[in-house]
């Protein structure tokens, strides 16, 4: 009587099994279904233009164009956004000579971000009656302006590409809150003294320094200029010692020039 339950017993687990394998069997066909499905929207998308750039966002730029910029890095709207190779695109961009740093990312859903960094402007010289750009590293760019930027001094007198370089790593490392004061820099070297340069100042002052110690010294102009009265007027003297030199009365001035003519007259 055992063995006949025991038989029987098997006889109904049997449907059972068959439905929990059938039930697994389903559940996996479902699976393969669902994976199916997804290689295919997959694919389906990277052929579409869903999976094409729609925004190129630039940031940083001053001088260079946004376009120029967007043109450089051969993002088009047709352009794939999982095909974008962000170091590729930088190298493009970082060739432009006004570029010294450049960050390209993806932003999903179909979003290129560029962060460059351009070359700073020091100064401003002029050409045949035109403007030109000085770039921090001296580089003279082949842009002509009527007038210029604003944003820098004019320098003068910097025939000698040597002394323009020097030049523009002085400025370049001078603080911004103390470049913006100076209206133009004149290069006039003396026989003792071929790095001196002469400054003239956007509040009325005039300044001598050396183009060596330029950057160290000229910091404490605000400083020096505090301690002047409003009405004083003349040359601060930073290139050896620092000390001011008052301009010559102007009665003086008169007197010598009556003087002048005098002799010219004779």
């Amino acid at each position: 009587m055992e063995e006949e339950k025991k038989v029987v017993s098997i006889e109904d687990r049997i449907p059972k099994l068959k439905q929990v394998r059938k039930k697994k069997a389903n559940r996996r066909l479902v699976q393969y279904l669902t994976i199916l499905f997804l290689l295919i929207a997959i694919v389906v998308y990277l052929q579409s233009p869903l999976s094409h750039i729609r925004n190129v966002a630039i940031e940083g730029e001053k001088h260079v164009e946004a376009g120029e910029i967007r043109e450089l890095s051969g993002l088009t709207e047709n352009t794939n956004f999982w095909k974008v190779d962000p170091e590729k695109v930088e190298g493009k961009i970082a060739s432009h000579n006004q570029i010294t740093g450049v960050e390209v990312s993806r932003e999903l859903p179909s979003t290129v971000h560029i962060k460059v960094e351009e070359a700073e402007r020091i100064g401003y010289v002029q050409v045949n009656g035109q403007y030109q750009p000085i770039l921090e590293n001296g580089t003279r760019l082949d842009v002509e302006m009527n007038v210029p930027g604003g944003d820098a001094p004019i320098l003068k007198g910097f025939t000698k590409l040597t002394y323009l370089k020097e030049m523009s790593k002085e400025l370049k490392e001078l603080p911004n809150s103390v470049a913006r004061l100076i209206s133009e820099i004149h290069w006039t070297p003396e026989e003792d003294n071929p790095y001196l340069i002469t400054l003239y100042m956007n509040d009325g002052y005039e300044v001598q320094a050396s183009l060596r110690t330029f950057s160290s010294k000229m910091p404490a102009y605000p400083s020096i200029v505090s301690q002047l009265s409003e009405d004083q007027e003349g040359i601060i003297h930073i290139d050896v010692g620092t000390y001011f030199e008052a301009y010559p009365a102007e009665e003086n001035k008169e007197e010598s020039a009556e003087v002048n003519d005098d002799e010219n007259q004779e």
